[in-house]
């Protein structure tokens, strides 16, 4: 069994910088395509970022783009969002995922394992 554990949320100021991390069990952590999704109160889980096998390739929201940056160690098992240049607007519970698929996917449904999500308040 999977397990996804985030962690590294908190209480920041417009503007600020954050750093989420998403650490792994199991041993095959580097054979999948891992992502981050965000779910904000009364509304969808949206799609953030995903990246690659070897983190080599990444995919971004564009409303995170130039601001996020998706990475992954697979050696540690773990996976981190870094986010700077926060807005109010990126307030949400953010959560890692993982995917069976083999190409990028921003559908939610078609990731399998999910952790239990940290929040992000981002006050203005």
């Amino acid at each position: 069994q999977v397990q996804l554990v985030e962690s590294g949320g908190g209480l920041v100021q417009a503007g600020d910088s954050l750093r989420l991390s998403c650490a792994a069990s199991g041993r095959t952590f580097s054979n999948y395509l891992m992502g981050w999704f965000r779910q904000a109160p009364g509304k969808e889980r949206d799609f953030v970022a995903t990246i690659s096998r070897s983190g080599g390739s990444t995919y971004y929201a564009d409303s995170v783009k130039g601001r996020f940056t998706i990475s992954r160690d697979n050696a540690k098992n773990t996976m981190y969002l870094q986010m700077s240049s926060l807005k109010p607007e990126d307030t949400a519970i953010y959560y890692c995922a993982r995917t069976s698929k083999s190409v990028f996917t921003t559908l939610s449904g078609e990731y399998d394992y999910w952790g239990q999500g940290t929040q992000v308040t981002v006050s203005s």
